[in-house]
Formats: structure tokens, sequence, C-alpha cells
């Protein structure tokens, strides 16, 4: 049984329709991993124990009378503490939410549980989403699965650490400016950005409406192309026959070149060597819309961020962790009209991006420039802080400012990946050119 903890979901769901795994048997074994497991606390904000084996129990049923509802049914995984579930207090990470237990799961946690999957609980994550290290003093910091002093990125912290650690097949996330993106690659996953808009955010506690997005964090591309559908209530994507012969990848060197540690840049270099091996042609491009489009982050982000929260934030601001609750304030002095130009000139933006990356398969950056940043450290020096968090999101950023499907991949080299951005509602698409990229990457 301690073999399961590390396939993939898809395998798991393999192995459940083949009779070789029993629902309730993977189940136990997973609740059995997170009550031994000595950073469980630090990862899982509730174990939703009794629904678990009650989900479990039914899809062993359905297994047995050939009535499977998908190839997920019996799968057990976690969701981050933002979505909404029935009778589970759901806190965002943040203090200020205490004893908020709503009466409904939220659309996508509903759509899993119609498909089949087991919902193990509720992970910690980076306060109300907010940060891209997943340092979170005010509830748990969970740890990177290659560095127990660090952290393990966020905000959909213990997502990744849950699954990386063997505590869930899978993890569901949200993704504001690279949340599932950088937690996944720090932590050796595939972290999947779904566009914007692409699935529902109905029941999900918000951070900025308009970035705001949901993906999973697995092992695999197969996995993350199942639970999309699954998400979604859509068929999943055909990836046989992805081969990255004969693709166009645009390597980006505009900002997201500058400031690399050098494990990254040497990870995302033999990235791109085995890429090409394989048969894609990478061809380098600079695109000096990014950083005009970065310097509008701060309007765009912080003020939808601050206009959000400002009441609740400011009814009890000691709650706060201060570094966190210093960003949300930083959008306290945009105007209305710089608001509005700002998303007139990034929708321009947008439209030039298109553009220009129109001819190629994907765009191709190091999903994080950095590695995973000591946790002691991080609360010591708040200088330090800052500088880390606004790099540790520089490069996911791009794929949410461009409005983008993207996707990271583990390199080989512990806490590097290798980021995939593709067109603006082009996840199927993505998903193929993932799934060849996976199969060079090893």
């Amino acid at each position: 049984m301690r073999d399961w903890l590390r396939m993939s979901a898809a395998d798991l769901g393999r192995g459940i329709g083949a009779g070789r795994i029993d629902a309730v048997d993977l189940t136990e074994a997973y609740l059995e991993a997170i009550a031994t497991h000595p950073a469980a606390a630090r990862i899982y904000t509730a174990v939703t124990q009794d629904r678990a084996r009650a989900e479990a129990q039914a899809a062993a049923s359905r297994a047995n009378e050939g009535q499977r509802r998908g190839p997920l049914d019996g799968v057990p995984i976690s969701w981050k503490d933002l979505f909404d579930s029935a009778g589970t207090a759901t806190g965002a990470g943040s203090r200020l939410l205490e004893g908020r237990v709503p009466d409904r799961d939220a659309k996508v946690l509903a759509n899993a549980t119609a498909a089949g999957l087991v919902c193990l609980g509720k992970t910690h994550m980076s306060e109300l989403a907010f940060s891209g290290l997943g340092l979170n003093p005010m509830t748990a910091t969970p740890p990177c699965v290659n560095d127990a002093e660090a952290v393990a990125g966020g905000s959909s912290s213990g997502a990744a650490s849950g699954v990386a650690h063997g505590l869930a097949a899978a993890g569901i996330g949200s993704d504001t400016g690279g949340s599932v993106r950088v937690p996944a690659a720090w932590n050796d996953l595939v972290g999947l950005k779904t566009t914007a808009g692409r699935l529902s955010c109905e029941g999900t506690v918000p951070l900025a409406a308009r970035f705001d997005t949901i993906g999973p964090l697995t092992r695999t591309v197969e996995d993350a192309a199942f639970l999309l559908a699954v998400l979604e209530d859509r068929a999943p994507v055909d990836l046989r026959g992805a081969s990255l012969k004969g693709m166009r990848f645009a390597a980006l060197e505009t900002t997201v070149m500058e400031d690399l540690r050098d494990a990254p840049a040497r990870a995302y270099q033999e990235a791109c060597t085995r890429l090409e091996a394989a048969g894609a042609q990478i061809v380098p491009v600079t695109v000096p819309e990014v950083e005009e489009a970065m310097d509008l982050s701060a309007t765009l982000f912080s003020a939808e961020a601050y206009g959000t929260w400002q009441h609740v934030i400011e009814a009890a601001p000691d709650k706060m962790f201060g570094p966190i609750r210093d960003r949300f304030r930083g959008g306290q002095g945009v105007s209305a009209p710089e608001y509005v130009a700002a998303w007139q000139t990034l929708d321009r933006l947008r439209g030039v991006w298109a553009g220009r990356m129109a001819g190629f398969d994907a765009v191709l950056m190091p999903t994080a420039p950095n590695m995973p940043p000591n946790a002691a450290r991080l609360m010591e020096d708040g200088d330090y802080y800052v500088r880390e968090n606004l790099l540790t999101l520089r490069n996911t950023r791009v794929g949410n400012l461009m409005g983008l499907a993207a996707i990271t991949l583990p390199t080989g080299t512990h806490s590097c990946g290798i980021m995939l951005c593709g067109a603006s509602m082009g996840e199927a698409r993505l998903l193929r050119v993932a799934q060849a990229a996976e199969a060079a990457l090893g």
C-alpha cells in the first residue's frame, strides 16, 4: 500500500478500474499516512475523515458494480483552504476568517465529488493567497519536500507539500500570480494554471477576481488533464500521440532571464537542450511589452485585492502577518481612473502578445528564478522577504498578466521547473505539448 502513495492519480484510477486497488483501502492508506506524518499539521488545516471514508465506500461499490463515473473515481485528493466545503471551516489561511464554515461546496469541489473523487481535506496556504512564498506564521507554513527548513512556495503551499510528501494523490489550488506553478516547481510537481474564466470560481474565496484561476498540482501531465476535465465537467483531452517533432517554442528573454540563480538557470538550459533533442525548435524572443505589463502589476493586483478585502482587513489589522497586510495596503492609493486605464493598457498589450506568439506552439521560461528560501530567514529579514517574494512571482506573473494558460514541469533538478505558456483558453493544446515535453524531460 505504501507504493500507492507515490503513484499518479491516473495510475491509481486504473488500478481501481482493474480491481487491483480497493478505493476504501486506498483512502485508508492516505488517512494513515496523514495521521502519522510529522509535518501533517503544517500541511492540512483539516482532514475530512468521515467524508473521505463515505466517498471511498461509494466509489468502491460503483467499481464492484461496473458503474465507475470516470477515470479518477475513488482517487483521494486535497483542496486548498479557499475552496468552500460544506460543514468544514474554510479560512483562506487567514485568522480574519476564523470560524467561517460554508454550508455548501465550491462548484469545482461539487464537480469533483460528482465524478467520484474522494476529498481528504483542506490544505494550508499563504494568507488570503497573497504571497508566492508559502510563509504563514498566522496559521502554518508547510515544508518544501526538498528542504524541510525552506518554504514550499505559495500560495498553494499545502497543496504542493501534501502531494510531494505522499499525503494526497493530487491537490487543487488557485493561481492569481503564480500560486499553482511556484509551489509545484519547488516541490518537483506538475502545476497547471488555467485561463481566467475557464473554471468556475463560485464558492472560492477571492483575491483578485479578474486574475484568479483554479488549477491542479499533480505528479504527471496526464493527471493534470484528467483533473481539468473533472473540475469543468468535460471529457479529458486526448494526449495520445503527442510529439515534439516540428514544434516551435519561443524562449522568452525579456525580464524573465534576469537575476536567475545558478540552479534554475542550469536546469532551464539543460531542459531546453532535451526539448531540442526531441525535435523541437527553440527561438529566443524579446517582447518589450512584457516590461510594460509588469509595470502595471501593483496597480492591477494590489488595487483589486485591497478593494476586495479593505473593510475586513482594517477591522482587525493585527490579525494579519505584517508583510501581507502591507502588500494589500499597497492598493490604497490607486484611483479608479488609474485602475481603469491600467486595464485598458493591459488589454492592448495582451493583443500585441497574442500576435507576436501566434506562430509558436508554446512560450518557454524558467518557472521561478530562485530556489525555495529559508523560512527562518524570511521571518527575520523583512527586506529579504519582500525581495524574494517579488522575484519568486516575477516569471509566473507573465502568464497571469497576458491571460494565458500555463503549465510548469519538473526539469529533473530539484525545485527547478520549466514553464510552458499557451494561448488564452488553449489548455487542450498546451496539455498535448506538455505531454510531449514531459516525455522528453524524463
